[in-house]
């Protein structure tokens, strides 16, 4: 028996890098994953490499920053696996650059997906677990969103208003069962990373490094709250 066996999770972003991570961590330990992007093929070989484990999961094109398309993602989800446990908000892009220098378009769609997204999935989900009295959210944040480091431009903005979100969601949202719980990674070898000049991979942090920590926030007793959001980072600069 897993821990997490007949909850549903879905997990946003989940067709490689930490969303890929998190979905198998889940996965195996007997959650139903739906798992969600904008490319069909990563998703699929993510679904497969949940099925080869034995695990239950779904695949779902979808644009978490368009309200539309998040409805029928939640709404598809429900009607395959049932209602919706855990939500992993880990869907995000780039946005670097000073304030400056970004144009509209760059700063409105960076926002959309790093931002929006989170803001609409909790929407679409939280009216059921208030009725069940029950449910987690988990909002993959950054580093970017606890320090200010120049030249991150709307990617930070993005992170520290998700952090805030969080914060709102879980105080609107306790005396219903809800929690909320924000990881804040620090460099993380991932295919948006990967290719960083200077960047030694041994000194940073691993996809599975934040499926671990996911995986021990959602099968907490319910009564435990972490609290602020959590930073994760590495012993040694990986930039050194």
């Amino acid at each position: 028996m897993g821990q997490l066996d007949r909850q549903v999770a879905l997990v946003t972003g989940g067709g490689s890098g930490i969303g890929r991570a998190v979905a198998l961590a889940l996965a195996a330990e007997g959650a139903n994953v739906s798992i969600c992007g904008r490319r069909r093929e990563p998703l699929e070989a993510t679904l497969a490499l949940i099925e080869a484990n034995g695990g239950t999961g779904i695949a779902i094109p979808a644009d978490v920053s368009d309200d539309g398309q998040v409805e029928g993602l939640v709404d598809e989800t429900s009607d395959a696996l049932g209602p919706i446990d855990i939500l992993v908000n880990n869907a995000a892009i780039g946005g670097g650059g000073a304030i400056h220098e970004h144009s509209v378009e760059v700063w409105d769609h960076v926002l959309d997906v790093n931002l929006r997204g989170p803001f609409l999935l909790a929407r679409a989900v939280l009216p059921g677990m208030r009725g069940r009295k029950r449910g987690h959210l988990v909002n993959i944040s950054s580093e970017s969103g606890l320090e200010y480091y120049a030249g991150v431009g709307a990617y930070g903005v993005g992170k520290h208003a998700l952090n805030a979100l969080s914060e709102y969601i879980q105080r609107e949202n306790q005396d219903f069962g809800i929690r909320v719980d924000t990881i804040c990674p620090g460099m993380v070898v991932t295919e948006m990373t990967e290719d960083s000049a200077g960047l030694d991979h041994a000194k940073c942090l691993f996809p599975e490094d934040i499926a671990d920590l996911v995986l021990w926030l959602v099968t907490r007793r319910p009564n435990i709250k972490i609290g602020r959001p959590i930073l994760i980072q590495t012993m040694l600069n990986p930039w050194e």
